[in-house]
């Protein structure tokens, strides 16, 4: 544990340290009430709960969160510190761990900067306050989710732009997967073993139960097991490049 906390805290401070996580904080800061706000036309729906945040948020983090994970191991390799931080006395768990902690950490300052809008939402009626924390504890795990993929992703690759790439185009394919349209055309051509299993890969389905003031046991399973597969991953990955530079 100590070891995952000492790559915890260098890559939480190297955020800091650089104009990354302040850009990000900011265009998360304001991106997410814009969407609120003007796409999802917040005022209009007369009802004092935080849907219209919610039902925009994912199509955020899967912009937003390959971009915080792509420095992991991608700047690692890029800088040729790889090397350096296999050969310390840190086991390869604990430096997925608290890169992905660090980056989680973030990620979860950024929705932290929503609160206001929980704050007016009570000001200005009486939201279920259970299903807004439920929606927000969703949020979490979902930009978990594409934070442990976009940085498994990040282990492949020592270009940061790739990196996001690959991760951005995860993080939609694992959105896209359970839209009506999507399983309708698998449907049409495919056995129904894949379509079901296709749907089953949703993040938005599972992401929406949580919306919808569930905790679902299979729910938090699919979040917490994806999280685990992907770093583990990336732990593999690394592993196979160990002392191969770049």
């Amino acid at each position: 544990m100590s070891g995952l906390l000492a790559v915890y805290r260098r890559e939480l401070t190297a955020y800091f340290q650089t104009p990354l996580a302040y850009v990000f904080l900011a265009v998360f800061g304001f991106a997410a009430p814009a969407f609120a706000f003007h796409v999802g036309r917040f005022f209009d729906t007369n009802r004092a709960d935080l849907a219209p945040l919610f039902d925009y948020l994912p199509w955020l983090l899967v912009v937003l969160m390959p971009a915080l994970a792509m420095r992991a191991w991608a700047e690692e390799r890029d800088r040729g510190t790889l090397e350096f931080l296999m050969a310390l006395p840190i086991p390869l768990w604990a430096s997925a761990a608290g890169k992905f902690l660090a980056a989680w950490s973030v990620a979860a300052l950024a929705i932290v900067l929503t609160f206001p809008m929980w704050i007016a939402v009570n000001y200005l009626g009486e939201p279920d306050n259970a299903a807004i924390a439920t929606g927000y504890l969703g949020t979490l795990l979902l930009a978990g989710a594409y934070l442990a993929v976009g940085q498994a992703l990040s282990a492949t690759t020592a270009n940061q732009v790739v990196a996001f790439v690959l991760g951005a185009g995860a993080a939609f394919l694992l959105t896209m997967a359970g839209l009506p349209f999507v399983l309708a055309a698998l449907g049409e051509n495919a056995p129904a073993l894949v379509t079901e299993f296709v749907a089953g890969l949703s993040a938005l389905d599972h992401y929406n139960a949580f919306q919808r003031g569930v905790i679902g046991l299979a729910d938090l399973v699919y979040f917490i097991g994806l999280i685990i597969v992907s770093l583990a991953l990336a732990g593999v990955l690394i592993a196979e490049r160990r002392g191969g530079g770049r």
